[in-house]
């Protein structure tokens, strides 16, 4: 089983870490047993899982690029006023 990120997994909701944790659970059991095939299917819903916490970490991406954007304008600015 993959684990997701340390950032992603972070992001996850109380409800979206319970399942994820225990979807991977039962995931790393079904290894154990070389049942690959059905790991496999439950690999597949811990990748639909963190799909919303995968898009919220990109919007907290997304708006520390603008916010650094912003105070670099914000030093051009002041430059140019001096």
């Amino acid at each position: 089983m993959r684990h997701c990120s340390v950032q992603v997994r972070g992001l996850l909701e109380r409800s979206e870490l319970d399942r994820y944790n225990a979807l991977m659970e039962v995931g790393s059991f079904l290894e154990s047993q070389e049942r690959y095939d059905l790991a496999y299917t439950i690999q597949q819903e811990v990748d639909l899982l963190i799909m919303p916490a995968i898009e919220r970490l990109k919007d907290k991406s997304r708006a520390r690029d603008a916010a650094t954007a912003e105070y670099l304008q914000s030093l051009r600015d002041s430059e140019d006023d001096e």
